[in-house]
């Protein structure tokens, strides 16, 4: 092969892995915050579906109502800058900071798990007060349910708990809530006791 063929090869050649280096440095163009407690981050106020959501710090936040749960969103970022993991014990809320712990208790078994909130949501105009990953759904055994009557309650769990959860991990489990304690809860939210 004479010199000007062979140049011209090695031109297409060298422009080919040019184009393939630069599809790949797009593919890994996102960057993704390391799983961590800080910064913690509350944000200023935003707008979805033309409800205002305003993040704040709630130390004393417990609330009543609907937990759903996602996990389609495979390695999409959280917004809390995270890779989300459909199977990690993690959470969306639309004003906690990020990250927060909450205790999550499921009105209809009394079972209370601990779960770290990364991401925001739920959007939906209904009584939802939290997305689950699939993870807590999971553990807290409502996956087949899809949505679930529950308590959340913000709390500030051991350093132990929240280096499992972090990691992708379940904390240790709570204990049950009682009896007396759901059919209250389940009262407040106009359910059958």
């Amino acid at each position: 092969m004479s010199a000007a063929p062979l140049r011209a090869l090695q031109s297409r050649a060298a422009a080919a892995i040019l184009v393939g280096a630069l599809a790949l440095s797009g593919c890994a163009s996102t960057n993704f915050r390391p799983v961590s407690d800080v910064p913690v981050r509350i944000g200023p106020p935003y707008k979805v579906r033309g409800v205002t959501y305003v993040p704040a710090a709630q130390p004393t936040y417990d609330m009543l109502g609907y937990a759903s749960w996602y996990g389609s969103e495979s390695g999409n970022q959280t917004a809390n800058g995270e890779r989300f993991r459909p199977k990690a014990v993690t959470a969306a809320h639309t004003t906690l900071p990020l990250p927060s712990y909450v205790e999550v208790t499921a009105l209809d078994t009394g079972r209370t798990i601990l779960v770290r909130i990364n991401d925001r949501g739920p959007f939906a105009a209904t009584s939802r007060i939290i997305d689950l990953s699939q993870g807590s759904a999971r553990q807290l055994g409502m996956e087949k349910q899809g949505a679930t009557a529950v308590r959340v309650r913000v709390v500030d769990p051991p350093e132990a708990d929240k280096a499992r959860l972090r990691s992708g991990k379940e904390a240790v489990e709570r204990p049950r809530a009682p009896a007396s304690s759901l059919s209250f809860w389940r009262g407040q939210l106009g359910l059958a006791k």
